[in-house]
């Protein structure tokens, strides 16, 4: 049998659960609108980028990154295995995923703004996960050069919240091309 409170008075402990219930709720409605003005900050970074690439736009495309130093900014690409396997036939050293100091976030930029034919990224499927000043964003790409289809795969970033706003801080991605089966 339940006990019988008088009307309008609550055990202590049940005020103050409720209490904190009206507090959480509050808390994670906040908590809601402001991740969701990162989502937003988060995807006009990808949209920046792929922009000042298409417009070889060095500038403002290196004022995404967390730091304007290839060594403070990770960046790797790993090879799908049937690629791997065709480049090994010339190159038998070969691995998966090597760094190679000259492949990095600014040689992605340079070789675009020398280049005199046009330059694209093309992202898909976006997926951002963030508490507010950690992020990862996980999307599809295709690479495009004069409009042609050179490789695509899957691109991770994890991204910090500074002062200036959300930055680049690492890059990793799966390179697949046309030796790659089910190429697209």
């Amino acid at each position: 049998m339940r006990a019988r409170l008088p009307v309008g008075r609550f055990p202590r402990t049940a005020t103050l659960l409720l209490c904190a219930g009206l507090l959480a709720a509050g808390h994670s409605g906040a908590q809601a609108t402001a991740h969701a003005e990162d989502i937003k900050a988060i995807e006009q970074v990808l949209e920046t980028f792929r922009t000042a690439l298409v417009n070889k736009d060095k500038p403002t495309y290196m004022s995404l990154f967390f730091s304007d130093k290839p060594e403070d900014i990770g960046w790797q690409f790993v090879s799908e295995d049937v690629r791997l396997q065709d480049i090994r036939r010339t190159k038998p050293d070969a691995i998966k995923a090597r760094q190679i100091p000259s492949n990095n976030f600014i040689s992605l930029i340079d070789s675009a703004v020398a280049s005199p034919t046009p330059k694209e990224e093309i992202f898909s499927n976006p997926r951002i996960e963030t508490d507010g000043d950690a992020a990862s964003l996980t999307f599809d790409y295709t690479f495009l050069s004069d409009g042609v289809k050179q490789n695509w795969g899957k691109e991770m970033w994890q991204l910090i919240r500074t002062e200036q706003g959300w930055k680049i801080f690492s890059v990793i991605y799966s390179v697949r091309d046309e030796r790659s089966p089910a190429a697209e």
